[in-house]
């Protein structure tokens, strides 16, 4: 690792580290259960991996958005990209396991300068489903990026973007200053070729994340409201809407903190603790790796710097076998997943 990525690495887990104490005291020390309490009611501790599908990689945590919810802390002065040698990694994975899905992930992905050749090689290792986490911007950010579309259809990449609301207000609050019509003009794009369009097996899905310290509503209406809205208005279409609660992590644990809203958001994600949550949530079929290669149970995890209870903890040195046989790390942030209907990346749960 170079001089650069180490101390990368090394302000990450100060940062992490400061998190995970503060996270540690407070309300769950007096007046909450942890979250391995309520899993050991739950006869679910310790919490065990099931069959790997699913390979989530974070490209980098570069971004051309400063968004407040971001739980990577990505942004436009971020230099953590991952190399074209641990990608390489990445793919003798993909191609040696039965993981079927390859999730790509920043920060903006796309910013990653091997991001096309990663694309192109692991769409030849014959992934069933590929997706890309697009922040939609990125294709209005600069002439490089315009062609991003056809890019997308042309490997059949499944196109998860996110759209915090329908209305411009809302949207440029939590993202920024003109961030809503650059995403409409996106979309535009998308659906010009094919995305998210009825019977079109280009998928476009969206994502919402709540603006402020409160869970999301019923998934499913929000789903309703918002291709009402955005067809009426725009004549977009996309296929489904993933309504995804904001993990107290990163920015947005600094943001409750600096609200004074901490204390009360994590109340209701514990009184909102659905025990059915649990079966499914993301980290018993999924893995997630860093820009440097590390191994996590989940992309929060790889946040708090909580890496894989495994001897194995790094692409480089994969093995399904020991990795498969550990138990999934957990602390209080992890209520964020089984509160009410459950969330994961692809949103609800039950």
């Amino acid at each position: 690792m170079s001089k650069k990525s180490l101390k990368a690495r090394e302000n990450l887990m100060a940062k992490a580290n400061e998190q995970l104490k503060f996270l540690s005291n407070g309300v769950f020390e007096d007046d909450l259960p942890t979250f391995k309490t309520k899993l050991s009611e739950e006869n679910q501790f310790p919490l065990k991996p099931n069959k790997l599908e699913i390979l989530q990689i974070n490209l980098g945590y570069m971004c051309n958005q400063v968004c407040a919810h971001c739980h990577v802390d990505a942004g436009p002065d971020r230099k953590e990209i991952m190399t074209k040698s641990t990608m390489k990694s990445c793919l003798k994975v993909i191609q040696e396991t039965e993981a079927h899905t390859l999730d790509l992930t920043g920060g903006a992905p796309e910013m990653n300068p091997h991001f096309r050749w990663f694309v192109e090689e692991a769409s030849k290792a014959g992934i069933k489903d590929f997706i890309v986490r697009s922040n939609l911007t990125i294709i209005e950010a600069n002439k490089r990026y315009k062609d991003l579309p056809d890019f997308f259809k042309k490997h059949k990449v499944h196109v998860v973007s996110s759209m915090p609301h329908w209305t411009e207000d809302k949207t440029d609050h939590q993202r920024g200053k003109g961030v809503f019509n650059k995403s409409i003009k996106a979309l535009k794009k998308l659906n010009e070729v094919g995305y998210g369009m009825p019977n079109s097996s280009l998928k476009l899905d969206l994502v919402y994340n709540p603006s402020g310290a409160f869970l999301p509503t019923n998934q499913e209406v929000m789903q309703r409201d918002f291709k009402e809205k955005l067809i009426a208005n725009f004549d977009i279409h996309f296929h489904q809407l993933f309504a995804i609660t904001n993990l107290p992590i990163s920015r947005f644990l600094d943001y409750l903190i600096a609200s004074e809203n901490y204390e009360d958001y994590m109340f209701s994600l514990v009184e909102a603790f659905n025990p059915a949550a649990v079966i499914n949530v993301m980290c018993r079929n999924t893995l997630s790796v860093s820009w440097d290669g590390f191994l996590y149970d989940c992309d929060f995890n790889q946040m708090l710097e909580m890496k894989i209870d495994s001897k194995i903890q790094h692409i480089n040195n994969y093995n399904e076998t020991k990795i498969q046989d550990r138990a999934i790390k957990i602390h209080q942030h992890c209520y964020g997943c089984t509160a009410g209907a459950g969330s994961s990346c692809q949103g609800n749960i039950t």
